[in-house]
């Protein structure tokens, strides 16, 4: 006879725990854990019992009808009641995998796909266009939070996800005091997929379009006077940093660019680098793992750039040092990395994560004012556009897409053009004065 398993029989002898007061409660808990977890809108799965063995039963809707699946759960009646969560969570999610795979072999549209689900087959789709930080950025979302939101939300699917679901997703992530920049990537993922769901015509309208975007937030960094910068540039010579310090500071390259520069890419006659390498770091089954990317952030950032006569100066002598401790260390030299600028002693990359932690040692070490990295950057533009260098220049020099994205991020600084503008102006007006209207107010006599 098929019955349903004893919750009071586990928790008091198999766990080989004495009942106490909270046993309903810890029984309840239990229960609704083993609900969450079956409840689908394609099926639903319990904890059954039959002849002394314990097996998921999951009642399998299709076609209209529903059928019974036993799954066992290699465990007997009685078993400790975490070994049997455990195995009841891995037979079903086992199911729910191949579920949906056999539909897809069936070539039927799954548009009752749960969004989280929907979203672990969106990235196995697209991970050969990716770059390999990105697949990991994007793994982290959808295992981390998208996954503890969704799962507690089964009834939510690809084809019934409303616009007032997407902005709980967003408010419970505020909640947790995810700042907007996260958030806006949150909804930048999910709106591709869903979009994707959309040319596949699992649904009809992509209901992100229908949600806002998160605001971003505006976010002015520190930027060094020339005085900083060059007394930054005099005390970290000669540091292993240094020529990322001075590519960031005097071309203004972002920090990925400045660790791509590659020897190759450098034409000495005409002292000009093509920019079309980045370094990315991520981490990969628990390990960090550097590598060059020949992708830039986007069009724009792939672009040749003059060097200026202090980074022109800089690669020479890095060339010949390079050259030095090849002879040096022989066989111990990384020569992976030969066309690689920015390498240590021993020819490795500079993770972009060292560059970061060690930038900042050199400001604590020398006592100088505490920036970003990136902050060279922007310190970069900002004295630029100060020499009122237009902001057409400065944007091609930066990489950026557009002119509005240089104008939207550095039109508080530039300070002295605005105030040259005002001149001007009062200028304009001083050559031709206004008169005053004459006085019609009456006169008493």
């Amino acid at each position: 006879m098929r019955k349903g398993v004893d919750f009071r029989k586990v928790l008091e002898y198999g766990s080989g725990c004495r009942k106490t007061k909270n046993t309903e409660r810890r029984e309840a808990a239990w229960q609704q854990d083993l609900t969450f977890m079956a409840a689908r809108p394609h099926f639903a799965a319990s904890v059954q019992s039959k002849k002394g063995r314990l097996y998921a039963v999951i009642q399998v809707k299709k076609d209209g009808t529903t059928k019974p699946v036993w799954r066992t759960l290699g465990l007997p009646e009685g078993a400790n009641k975490t070994n049997v969560n455990k195995a009841f969570r891995e037979v079903v999610a086992q199911y729910e995998q191949e579920y949906w795979e056999n539909l897809e072999r069936e070539g039927r549209p799954p548009s009752d796909i749960p969004v989280y689900r929907y979203l672990v087959e969106f990235l196995k789709r697209v991970e050969p266009e990716l770059q390999k930080n990105t697949i990991v950025s994007y793994r982290g979302m959808i295992n981390g939070k998208i996954r503890r939101y969704f799962e507690a939300r089964p009834h939510l699917t690809v084809g019934n996800l409303k616009p007032k679901d997407i902005e709980g997703f967003y408010q419970k992530l505020f909640g947790d005091g995810v700042v907007a920049n996260t958030v806006i990537h949150y909804h930048a993922l999910l709106r591709r997929a869903f979009q994707q769901a959309f040319k596949d015509e699992l649904i009809d309208a992509n209901p992100f379009d229908r949600v806002g975007r998160p605001r971003k937030n505006k976010f002015h960094g520190e930027n060094y006077t020339q005085e900083e910068l060059l007394t930054l540039l005099n005390l970290a010579r000669g540091d292993v940093i240094y020529p990322a310090i001075l590519l960031a500071g005097a071309m203004g390259l972002r920090r990925s660019e400045a660790l791509g520069v590659r020897w190759s890419r450098i034409d000495w006659e005409k002292r000009t680098v093509l920019l079309d390498t980045k370094i990315v770091e991520y981490r990969e089954n628990g390990k960090k793992v550097v590598e060059p990317v020949e992708e830039m952030k986007n069009k724009s950032s792939r672009r040749t750039l003059p060097l200026p006569d202090p980074v022109y100066e800089m690669l020479t002598l890095k060339r010949e040092h390079q050259s030095t401790y090849q002879k040096m260390f022989k066989g111990s030299y990384n020569r992976q990395y030969l066309d690689f600028v920015c390498v240590n002693q021993l020819g490795e990359l500079l993770r972009p994560s060292y560059v970061t932690g060690h930038f900042h040692e050199l400001l604590e070490k020398y006592g100088l004012r505490h920036i970003r990295f990136h902050d060279l950057r922007h310190t970069f533009a900002s004295l630029l556009i100060n020499q009122d260098v237009p902001l057409i220049n400065v944007s091609n020099f930066l990489g950026h897409s557009d002119l509005s994205t240089t104008a939207n991020i550095y039109a508080h600084l530039d300070k002295a053009s605005k105030q040259a503008s005002a001149d001007v102006i009062s200028g304009m007006f001083q050559e031709s004065k206004v008169e005053s209207e004459p006085d019609t107010s009456e006169k008493k006599t």
